[in-house]
């Protein structure tokens, strides 16, 4: 099969022909119909994971089962599926209490073992994770559900509880952070976004975000805190740096809830955040690491009602190679919206 494939950490991505998988023990096979490209790709690229190379990333996907492993009860060929891009080892108590998302055991396509940048992949303890693709749903986007919309969702519903009425600051308006804005919309919640691209911005207000800022220097805390009269009930850093971090968590009002999407590889150390104010003002600091399949139908009934709608979200189709080179920049895109890979283009 044809797969994008990482030779070394920051080395030149290469689309090439490599052995087809089989299906595990367990598992299934399935054929890539699409496949998001997310930042995180990008910290698999960067070295920023602890990954075995030659290597093929990629973990948001969805497509259609193409050979099922021994002892698979659920699941037969042909069927359309996506999967969280955390996936359980189905018997842990932490996955038998729904929470696969952080069983010790788990696995995820594109990091733990070769992903979804190929025309097929191969998924473990397909009983416990595959979620099927309902039939008004098409494969970009059930693909873009599987990370960056799936987090977000579990991020403002099962982490910070939002509320309607609250604010909710989304610090980052790529596919995590418009995702943000669109769910915090949806329940009921009042959104200012911030990032520095004003196309994203642009297409965050048309997603339901009542202000767009620039982070151009400016001092966000403070106009956050002018626009919601004392600060943000919710904050979500959907960047992953020290500067979004900090501006997210001092955007906060007393007894404030911030949810960490973006990812935070160490720099010097461990990265800093302003824990001074969290004490004072008694916040909450909350991880928000994907979601179970458990918790698809929740989600998946608001997309079919047409509360949600992901779909806005993608904003382009591209094949392997145009993916191979977006894949090192990605960290700099200016790109609004979620890129889709089609693997057979």
């Amino acid at each position: 099969m044809r797969a994008l494939v990482l030779d070394a950490p920051r080395c030149t991505p290469v689309v090439r022909d490599v052995p087809a998988p089989v299906p595990p023990v367990g598992g299934v096979v399935v054929r890539v119909e699409a496949t998001g490209l997310c930042r995180s790709d990008w910290h698999a690229w960067a070295g920023h994971d602890d990954i075995a190379f030659p290597h093929v990333p990629g973990h948001e996907l969805a497509g259609v089962v193409s050979a099922v492993g021994e002892g698979v009860e659920r699941w037969r060929v042909g069927d359309r599926v996506t999967v969280p891009f955390v996936c359980g080892c189905g018997r842990c108590e932490w996955c038998r209490a729904g929470d696969a998302q952080v069983c010790p055991q788990q696995e995820q396509p594109g990091f733990t073992h070769w992903g979804s940048f190929a025309e097929q992949v191969a998924l473990h303890a397909a009983d416990a994770n595959l979620v099927a693709i309902p039939d008004g749903i098409d494969f970009a986007t059930a693909a873009s559900l599987g990370c960056r919309f799936a987090t977000a969702y579990r991020a403002l519903v099962g982490r910070a509880r939002v509320a309607p009425g609250e604010w909710v600051t989304v610090i980052g308006a790529g596919g995590v952070g418009l995702s943000t804005t669109m769910i915090a919309r949806a329940l009921g919640a009042r959104v200012v976004a911030v990032d520095r691209n004003p196309a994203a911005l642009e297409l965050a207000q048309r997603l339901g975000a009542e202000h767009a800022l620039i982070a151009d220097g400016a001092d966000i805390p403070a106009v956050v805190a002018a626009i919601t009269q004392g600060g943000s009930h919710v904050t979500v850093d959907a960047v992953g740096s020290e500067q979004t971090a900090s501006d997210a968590v001092l955007s906060l009002r007393r007894r404030g809830r911030h949810v960490q999407i973006g990812l935070l590889p160490p720099v010097d150390g461990h990265p800093r955040i302003p824990m001074d104010r969290v004490i004072a003002w008694e916040l909450d600091v909350l991880g928000s690491h994907g979601m179970a399949a458990r918790d698809y139908p929740g989600m998946l009934a608001l997309i079919e009602t047409g509360a949600l709608q992901p779909q806005r979200l993608v904003e382009r189709t591209v094949g392997l190679e145009a993916a191979a080179g977006l894949l090192p920049g990605f960290d700099r895109a200016t790109a609004a919206g979620i890129t889709i890979v089609d693997p057979r283009r």
